[in-house]
């Protein structure tokens, strides 16, 4: 499965983006499935993680402001931005979890100014 991430952009803090991962095949069957990102100088980190019945997990940093979905029949997952932090900012990647030796996507950058 490739994959194309858009909806990035430059905001302000506060504000929200809605992030989009459009799979060139069916994406229902995967496992487990997540947002990843990579800001400047750090390493990329998995973000959030959709599972194929729907389960979400979410690591602390972004709990209870970003929310992951998904939609099978456009083989689409979704990832909801709010309250946008400065810390938010990086390039956002969607991938299989664990990634393996899947590749990866361009990703869409998200930077969010104060």
């Amino acid at each position: 499965v490739q994959v194309v991430e858009s909806g990035g952009g430059l905001v302000q803090v506060g504000v929200s983006l809605t992030l989009s991962c459009v799979a060139s095949g069916s994406i229902a069957s995967i496992d487990h499935f997540g947002w990843y990102r990579r800001a400047q100088g750090s390493q990329r980190e998995l973000v959030a993680v959709i599972s194929s019945t729907d389960t979400t997990n979410y690591i602390d940093s972004v709990k209870g402001r970003f929310t992951i979905s998904k939609d099978n029949a456009k083989n689409t997952v979704y990832l909801e931005m709010n309250s946008l932090k400065p810390e938010d900012t990086a390039v956002y990647f969607c991938n299989y979890v664990p990634a393996g030796k899947k590749s990866w996507g361009q990703g869409t950058q998200v930077t969010v100014s104060s």
